[in-house]
């Protein structure tokens, strides 16, 4: 060998990063970690990550048995327990492909769904069965569904149908051989919500899970360690729990997995007695835990950092965590075709010096910076990158190796000429690095041919204390095509005018950005991961006020 050729030589370890890789790591050096899930009769039950990846490898040798090819798409609808991230790790570490359904969406959108993906199996808590038997006869790929529970707790079953615990009793986990494939092997699947149109869905590889899971992990990011307890809110369906049963495996963090039972009592219960330092989703969920903190006057006394994303966060939100327990909050922003994180807004850097109480609320209420792994750029409509100056807003498009490139079963790229993907989100990028969700695109309101921010109108309304939940929506005008309304669920038990709103805007907002309107609603709609759903609020009131 030349000289020349010994030196261009690589003479690293090849080294796949598939997420087998996790479980392994787990169960080797932080194989006595506990992992606690709440069953379906609100018991709790307790393994640790040894047993959870030997119980993963059965689940793999039940494929291999099968004759489950790699690649194949396996189902799964159910909520966050021990077994689910069980099958988790089974069917990645197989080569098989985790597709995670959310039942909380209508059946035609879950049937188009399972049937674009071409699922063969469906693992699913048995509290879905009635769910799983509507969708059955429209799935002809189906062939065998694998109810997560106790032997007979889905009752009699037909013969394409068993329970968990019988289908992996006689497995050997010697016959699973995790890994030994490409790290580009696609490892899940996870669909958009979609706001129009079919869902589309974002194949994750085994590679870009592993590098989002490194991405998520830096100290600046999530930063979780072998000291922390995790408790994962936020549902294995919603863009695989925004890789948390990732990160706490290559952390070896304890993990609590609620299960069904998000409501504050629940959620309260499991933070206090697992001793949970660590917790993730979206502001809906708080908000109940909050109502529930406030009405029993109790204290958060463990949790030190929660990380809050999906939408945005409010001004009180914040608060309440920081004064009223002592938790550090952590803004996220992301998609499902980022994997999901994007930005985090954590610790703020040492450019803004020491900054007073309104600048530092104002940053924490902002998206954040993005972590090495993620890079990103806003453009005008003709494409042109804007400058970071806080100000100028633009379209935000982001790149990296956990990001979308195109979508499953679409052989149209969904990148720009520099491998840029359009989040489909407004925002600002500031001299400090952070960014700033201004609204959208669908979302913004353009009256007398000047934009409107619907988020920063919500953000500030939601501040108001008799406001529980606020939206705000554009609405059709003869003179300036757009305008605000402002559509506000209030806390139980108040009553409010559209004056007290008015008032409380004033100042805070620019007087044409002023809603026309303020309508009070008894309940809002909320899509299928807890978001807010603005287009059954636009069709309500678009019927409404012609």
């Amino acid at each position: 060998m030349s000289e020349q050729a010994s030196f261009d030589a690589d003479l690293m370890q090849q080294w796949e990063m598939t997420v087998d890789r996790l479980a392994v790591h787990a169960e080797r050096w932080h194989g006595r970690r506990e992992i606690v899930g709440r069953l379906a009769d609100g018991q709790i039950a307790r393994t640790n990550w040894a047993a959870l990846a030997q119980r993963a490898r059965q689940v793999t040798a039940v494929l291999v048995a099968h004759g489950i090819p790699m690649g194949t798409r396996i189902g799964t609808l159910a909520m966050n327990s021990i077994r689910h991230v069980e099958t988790w790790y089974g069917v990645m570490g197989h080569g098989a492909v985790c597709h995670t359904l959310n039942p909380r969406l209508f059946d035609d959108q879950l049937i188009y769904m399972i049937n674009h993906a071409e699922d063969r199996w469906i693992f699913a808590d048995p509290a879905f069965r009635s769910q799983v038997e509507r969708l059955l006869p429209h799935c002809p790929t189906v062939e065998k569904v694998i109810y997560l529970g106790e032997p007979g707790e889905a009752g009699v079953l037909p013969a394409t149908a068993t329970d968990y615990e019988t289908l992996i009793a006689d497995a050997d986990p010697a016959m699973a051989r995790w890994g030994h494939f490409s790290e580009r092997t696609p490892a899940a699947l996870c669909y958009t919500s979609g706001t129009t149109g079919n869902p589309k869905g974002v194949q994750y590889s085994h590679r870009s899970q592993m590098l989002h899971t490194l991405i998520s992990g830096q100290r600046d990011f999530l930063g979780l360690s072998a000291r922390d307890t995790l408790l994962s809110v936020v549902p294995m369906f919603h863009v695989n729990a925004w890789g948390l049963p990732y990160i706490a495996a290559a952390a070896g963090s304890k993990l609590v997995l609620p299960g069904a039972r998000l409501d504050g009592a629940s959620v309260y219960e499991l933070l206090e007695t697992e001793g949970v330092t660590f917790t993730a989703a979206v502001p809906t969920v708080w908000q109940l835990l909050f109502d529930f903190l406030s009405e029993n006057k109790l204290k958060l006394t463990t949790l030190k950092r929660v990380a809050i994303g999906g939408s945005a966060c409010t001004d009180a939100l914040v608060r309440g965590f920081r004064d009223g327990h002592g938790v550090e909050v952590l803004h996220a922003w992301g998609m499902t075709e980022m994997s999901p994180i994007g930005t985090i807004s954590g610790p703020l850097p040492p450019s803004l010096g020491d900054p007073d109480e309104s600048t530092r609320m104002a940053y924490n209420l902002k998206q954040g910076r993005v972590p090495f792994g993620v890079d990103l750029k806003i453009t005008s409509e003709e494409g042109v990158r804007q400058p970071h100056d806080g100000i100028t807003p633009g379209h935000i498009k982001v790149s990296g190796p956990a990001i979308l490139e195109r979508y499953f079963r679409d052989d149209k790229s969904a990148v720009d000429a520099e491998g840029f993907f359009d989040t489909g989100d407004i925002g600002t990028v500031d001299p400090h690095g952070y960014l700033q969700i201004t609204d959208r695109s669908k979302d913004l309101i353009k009256s007398g041919g000047e934009w409107i921010s619907s988020v920063e109108i919500e953000n500030i309304a939601s501040g108001h204390p008799k406001a529980l939940m606020a939206a705000v929506i554009a609405m059709p005008h003869p003179k300036w095509r757009e305008r605000p309304m402002l559509v506000v669920k209030l806390r139980p038990g108040q009553t409010a005018t559209a004056a007290e709103f008015h008032d409380f805007l004033k100042g805070k907002i620019a007087n044409w950005w002023m809603p026309d309107e303020v309508t009070f609603v008894d309940e809002m709609p909320l899509g299928a991961t807890g978001k807010l759903d603005k287009k059954v609020l636009r069709a309500r009131f678009t019927t409404t006020h012609p």
